[in-house]
């Protein structure tokens, strides 16, 4: 599981924070919510979100660019980092956590992933396994990668593993449905 944080970025002086325009780097992680959470803010209070949605992996890049921005939700691994390298103030707020969830295609058998033993199994047992590509910048492959090395079975599923490229079409839901993964791990919010 991995905890998403939300960080407030003090921009003193700059234009967003003189003008009532918030600038948020956003996870994709939570972009469901953030799209259900924000428009009432923003009627509520006035301000004017300028949400920038990304994988967490992607956001940091930009940050680093000096693209301006007022508030960050990402991973807490992420803010940590930005904390331990001095490039934003400390202090945070756990928003929310998200798991790995385990897709199969419409129909096909659900497999017993009820214990570490059992996940193994199935894994091993799946002709092809998708999940996101690391290239992308997301946080969700390193930690899938390191789920196959504590189960022991980083060697025999790599071959099999079809990476989803992002975007509309290169989703792992794509991946499933069209057969092309018979398992199909992501991450959702919880």
């Amino acid at each position: 599981m991995r905890t998403l944080v939300i960080v407030t970025v003090l921009l003193a002086g700059t234009a967003a924070a003189q003008a009532a325009e918030i600038n948020a780097f956003i996870s994709t992680a939570i972009k469901a919510a953030t799209d259900e959470l924000l428009p009432p803010f923003e009627r509520a209070n006035g301000y004017t979100i300028r949400a920038s949605y990304a994988p967490s992996g992607a956001l940091i890049p930009r940050f680093d660019r000096g693209e301006p921005v007022d508030v960050f939700l990402t991973d807490s691994a992420a803010i940590d980092e930005l904390f331990k390298q001095g490039k934003v103030m400390t202090g945070r707020t756990d928003l929310a956590r998200t798991g790995i969830g385990i897709a199969v295609r419409k129909g096909a058998p659900k497999p017993d992933v009820s214990s570490a033993a059992a996940l193994r199994r199935a894994l091993l047992a799946a002709k092809s396994i998708g999940h996101t590509a690391p290239a992308g910048g997301g946080v969700t492959a390193a930690h899938i990668m390191g789920v196959f090395e504590k189960l022991g079975i980083a060697a025999e599923v790599t071959p099999k593993v079809k990476l989803a490229a992002g975007g509309p079409n290169g989703r792992v839901s794509v991946l499933v449905s069209s057969g092309e993964a018979e398992i199909g791990l992501q991450q959702f919010p919880s």
